[in-house]
């Protein structure tokens, strides 16, 4: 079929490289039709209209400024472009914040997931049959593991330890619920820590990309000992339109990279990477550019990601290192200055107001 496909978070860090992918890349690689693409996006902090700027002359794309839990607006945008598959990406998404204001992650995370779950399946019984709804989640639902512990599963049990991971574990539950209660065709997939390009600054990768390039030293919580599975942000757009497309509904798949890092290693690499790229970088010593802070509350100490069924099932595997990725995203930010720039001084805000607010 021709894919009619609306992106929740579209503007955002995933959102929007998926949407480039959608437009660029995704017919070639798995041999489909992409007619329409519409993002819905709140453009709250995170959210940034410049990263689809890229898109201005491509006819098949849509900006839509709108909140998702604004069920009116949600069910015209369906009607109106016909929609026949959502790809649900929007969300509060930064465990810090979630510490300091839980509730707008309560909000956009279980309330927004619940209106779009209902509105879409509203939509998909006037005559949709071959609708599908693709819920993105994250693999922090799982909670954390120790040094010895396989990775997740899809079949591991939930234990969230922050309040973000405690609003995503939740939005899950819902698309869960409304494929084995209602029949609405919901796939999920839980994916491992993302980096690339257009990822927003507060995030470890990016921010240290920053702090690298204005000489200043890298913070680092606790002792640097946390792991993390990393995973190159178009590995997981190709694992995400696979899912929507080929992926079976009610199943859940988990998207990682096949990298565990501990938090330290990320920094050194970093280091010697962009040394490599910034002549006022030297990876000689790259303890000296790390600063080790207090930890934050409840930081779980390690995730990893067992992606073996969506590889058997829909042969899907990441191709990025995190070397190679790494490279990748550094040139990026080197490259892109400017973007950096107006969201530190705020004015990437300022143009926000001229989409209609």
């Amino acid at each position: 079929m021709a894919y009619r496909i609306l992106v929740t978070g579209g503007a955002g860090f995933i959102g929007s490289n998926l949407i480039y992918y959608l437009l660029d890349s995704a017919e070639a690689d798995l041999g489909i039709s992409i007619e329409r693409v519409v993002t819905l996006d709140k453009l709250t902090y995170a959210g940034n209209p410049e990263n689809l700027e890229g898109l201005a002359g491509d006819g098949r794309h849509r900006m839509v400024q709108g909140d998702i839990c604004d069920a009116n607006l949600v069910s015209a945008l369906l009607k109106e472009e016909q929609i026949n598959s959502v790809i649900h990406l929007a969300a509060e998404s930064h465990v810090d914040r979630s510490i300091d204001a839980s509730s707008e992650f309560i909000q956009t995370n279980v309330v927004g997931t619940h209106t779009m779950l209902n509105t879409a399946m509203q939509w998909a019984n006037m005559g949709e049959a071959d609708f599908r709804f693709l819920h993105v989640s994250t693999d922090e639902v799982y909670g954390a593991l120790g040094a010895d512990d396989p990775a997740f599963s899809e079949v591991s049990a939930y234990a969230p330890n922050s309040p973000y991971s405690a609003s995503k574990a939740g939005s899950d539950h819902l698309a869960r619920a409304w494929f084995h209660t209602y029949g609405f065709p919901v796939i999920i997939t839980n994916c491992s820590n993302n980096y690339g390009p257009r990822q927003f600054p507060e995030k470890l990768v990016p921010l240290m990309i920053q702090k690298l390039c204005l000489g200043k030293k890298l913070p680092i919580y606790g002792d640097g000992s946390n792991v993390r599975d990393w995973l190159y942000v178009e590995d997981h757009c190709r694992a995400l339109v696979l899912a929507l497309v080929k992926g079976a509904p009610g199943e859940a798949y988990n998207v990682g990279g096949k990298c565990e890092l501990s938090n330290l290693a990320v920094a050194k690499t970093l280091i010697t990477v962009v040394a490599e790229m910034v002549d006022s970088v030297d990876a000689q010593n790259p303890e000296e550019w790390i600063e080790f802070v207090t930890d934050r509350p409840g930081h779980d100490w390690r995730y990893a990601i067992d992606f073996s069924k969506i590889n058997r099932e829909l042969q899907w595997e990441p191709k990025e290192s995190f070397v190679s990725g790494l490279k990748k995203t550094v040139q990026w930010y080197l490259a892109n200055q400017s973007w950096i720039s107006r969201i530190e001084d705020g004015s990437y805000r300022g143009e926000r107001l001229g989409l209609g607010d």
